[in-house]
């Protein structure tokens, strides 16, 4: 029997390739007050009935653009992650029209004969001639289509694909009953991912090498450790969310059982003045760290201890709306190698 060919075959690879970058139109901002945004760009992609947008939330940093830093916090709380997607106004009534228009645009790319129309005629029967009529062109001005939008930092997160409701009308000044439309708790969590703490690479003294059962003192210099916001908002409706970090601890692991921290728990607590632990100073050789670690055995010639130096964060966020409270705390960590030398002694 001969294998059977059709055009047909190629529809469903194809398609796969162009759902994500085919329809792009501009779309309005929103926010608690659906309809009251300005007008804004953005990429709307369709799969299947489904219509998606790119998120216009937007960050500062401390009331600017700039970065405090590099890393990112990993919540203690194993359990809890910021939202991987969530339902933001993307749409008005005219922008829905137009995205239907440039889905039945698509039939002229070779192999895609009929597929255009196809996702055109699923659209229509949904927000022209189903649940809408004729795309609410009627309301245009008085609402918005909320659509569904991925974190940007967690696009790879299963999670972002939870959001598969298809855009829905939001009449202006009213909140939609749904538990993932954008709130001043999602932009706090949202901005929670985009904390830019600094690094925790310690200050230690003896540096680079210690000996065995010296005191290696070490410490965290407070001109880095301080408290940074990101802001996060919606532009044009008054809606934002402020999430702030404050450093609270050190947490020391040596590397080796063969080691005893000070103090012995390993957690070196914040000083009045936003410091961690003491700087070294001469005369202290023999004197006990508040914040450090002794060595009781060498590393070898060649080897090293991995030290890794944690600092837990305090999160908080406040709003625009007079929301707010606290988020898990966030950690970041580093690890240092330390060589441990034996201390040498010359017998006459």
């Amino acid at each position: 029997m001969r294998p059977i060919a059709s055009k047909h075959l190629f529809v469903v690879p194809a398609l796969a390739l162009v759902l994500g970058a085919v329809p792009t139109v501009a779309h309005a901002g929103g926010g608690r007050t659906a309809g009251g945004g300005t007008e804004g760009s953005g990429k709307g992609s369709a799969k299947g009935p489904v219509i998606t947008a790119e998120t216009k939330v937007t960050t500062t940093v401390n009331g600017s653009s700039g970065t405090g830093g590099t890393s990112t916090l990993t919540p203690r709380n194993s359990n809890w992650t910021p939202p991987a997607c969530w339902y933001e106004p993307a749409f008005s009534p005219k922008e829905i029209q137009a995205t239907v228009k440039l889905w039945r645009g698509i039939d002229g790319v070779p192999f895609l004969g009929g597929v255009g129309k196809f996702v055109g005629d699923t659209l229509d029967a949904y927000y022209k001639d189903g649940k809408y009529k004729n795309y609410n062109l009627d309301k245009q001005g008085e609402g918005m289509f909320w659509a569904a939008v991925k974190n940007p930092n967690r696009k790879d997160d299963p999670e972002a694909n939870s959001c598969d409701k298809p855009p829905f009308w939001v009449d202006e000044g009213d909140v939609p009953d749904e538990p993932l439309a954008v709130s001043p708790k999602i932009l706090a969590e949202y901005a929670y991912d985009e904390l830019p703490v600094p690094g925790t690479e310690i200050e230690m003294r003896p540096a680079g090498a210690t000996k065995v059962n010296l005191p290696t003192w070490l410490w965290l210099d407070r001109a880095r450790f301080k408290k940074i916001s990101v802001t996060a908002g919606l532009p044009g409706t008054g809606l934002s969310a402020t999430t702030t970090a404050e450093p609270v601890s050190l947490h020391i692991d040596p590397g080796t059982s063969d080691a005893r921290t000070y103090p012995a728990s390993g957690d070196c607590e914040l000083n009045a003045d936003g410091s961690i632990g003491e700087p070294y100073a001469d005369g202290k050789a023999n004197d006990t760290p508040p914040c450090g670690v002794t060595y009781l055995r060498s590393s070898g010639s060649d080897g090293s201890y991995p030290l890794r130096a944690t600092v837990t964060w305090k999160i908080s966020w406040t709003s625009t709306t007079g929301e707010g409270g606290d988020l898990p705390d966030g950690t970041f960590g580093a690890t240092q190698d330390v060589k441990v030398q034996e201390i040498q002694s010359v017998n006459r």
